[in-house]
C-alpha cells in the first residue's frame, strides 16, 4: 500500500474543506530533507499530529497507516522552532476575523490562566498553590471572539501578575490597535495593583478587571470574561490538551495553536461545531443575541 497517497479515514483528520483552507499556508517540503523526495505526504503528516493532539495518544502510538511517528514528530518540532505554526495560526485568525465583519486588527481582548497537571520530566514544572495543581500555567490572551492572540506556557507556580507582563511586553508591536484588555479580579487587588500603572505605561493598554460575584456560588458567567472561558473549552476538547504532555514549554504552546489551526479552518470551511457545556451553549446564546440585534 502506498502510504503517499492514501489517506486514513480518523475522526481528527482534516475533511477536504478543511485542508484546502490550510494547505497554501504550509511550507513545500518537509524540514531536513534537503534535496532527496518526501515519501509521505504532507496532509498525512498533520494528520498524525492532528491525530495525536485530539487522542491526546503518544508519538510513539500513532496508528501504522498514519506517518510514522518520528517524521510527524520532527517536522512538528521544526515548524514549532521556525515560527511555521504561529504564522499560519496569525493568517487564518485574520481570516476568520474579516469573515465576521471585523477589523483585522483587534481593540479588545481577555487575559486569563489555567493551570494544569502535567506528566513526569519536562522544563518549567511548579506548584500552583490556589489550585492546588503541580504542573504549568497557561497564560491565554483572546479577542472578543476568542480567537487566540497569545499565548505563554510557563510554570504553575508562576502568578497571574508576571505571567500577564510576559504576555503583554511588546503586544501593541504586533496589534497597534489593542487598547482594553479585561481580565478577573486575581490580577489586579488592593496587595498588588502594579499591573495597571505597568500596562498603561509600557503599553498604552487599559486593564479592566471584571470581579466574580462573592455572593454566588457554584459556575458563574461573568461578562466579558466568559469568551476566554469559552477558548479553555474548546481547547480541552482535545485530549492532549487536558493535560500538559509536552516536554518543552515551546511545544505545549505550539500544540495549542495547533488546535486553534483546526479550530478556524473549520469555521472557515463552513463546518459547524455544536458548543459543549454552559460555558460554550451560553456563549452561543449570546452570540445569537448580539447577532440578532
Amino acid at each position: 500500500m502506498c502510504v503517499c497517497v492514501c489517506k486514513p479515514s480518523y475522526d481528527s483528520s482534516l475533511t477536504d474543506a478543511q485542508w484546502a483552507v490550510v494547505e497554501p499556508l504550509l511550507p513545500r517540503r518537509h524540514p531536513g530533507l534537503g534535496g532527496r523526495p518526501r515519501v509521505h505526504s504532507r496532509r498525512l503528516v498533520i494528520d498524525t499530529i492532528s491525530y495525536v493532539l485530539v487522542s491526546g495518544c503518544a508519538w510513539r502510538l500513532v496508528p501504522h497507516d498514519l506517518a510514522p511517528w518520528s517524521t510527524a514528530y520532527r517536522v512538528f518540532a521544526a515548524w514549532t522552532a521556525d515560527g511555521t505554526w504561529q504564522r499560519v495560526h496569525d493568517v487564518l485568525r485574520g481570516k476568520v476575523r474579516e469573515r465576521d465583519g471585523r477589523d483585522l486588527q483587534p481593540s479588545a481582548a481577555v487575559l486569563d490562566s489555567q493551570s494544569v497537571k502535567t506528566v513526569e520530566g519536562g522544563e518549567q514544572i511548579g506548584y500552583d498553590a490556589g489550585k492546588r495543581v503541580r504542573g504549568r500555567k497557561r497564560h491565554v490572551l483572546v479577542d472578543t471572539l476568542g480567537l487566540l492572540m497569545g499565548v505563554a506556557v510557563s510554570s504553575a507556580s508562576v502568578q497571574d501578575r508576571p505571567g500577564a507582563r510576559r504576555i503583554l511586553a511588546g503586544i501593541r508591536r504586533v496589534f497597534p490597535r489593542l487598547g482594553l484588555v479585561w481580565v478577573d479580579g486575581g490580577y489586579v487587588n488592593s496587595k498588588d495593583a502594579t499591573l495597571v500603572d505597568w500596562a498603561r505605561e509600557n503599553e498604552d493598554i487599559e486593564i479592566v478587571a471584571v470581579p466574580r460575584n462573592a455572593d454566588v456560588k457554584g459556575f458563574q458567567v461573568l461578562p466579558r470574561r466568559w469568551v476566554v472561558e469559552r477558548t479553555f473549552g474548546w481547547l480541552t476538547r482535545c485530549r492532549r490538551l487536558t493535560r500538559d504532555y509536552e516536554r518543552k514549554t515551546a511545544h505545549a504552546e505550539a500544540m495549542i495553536q495547533f488546535a486553534m489551526i483546526r479550530l478556524m479552518a473549520a469555521r472557515l470551511a463552513d463546518e459547524h461545531i455544536e458548543p459543549r457545556g454552559p460555558i460554550e451553549t451560553e456563549a452561543a446564546r449570546r452570540l445569537a443575541e448580539d447577532t440578532n440585534d
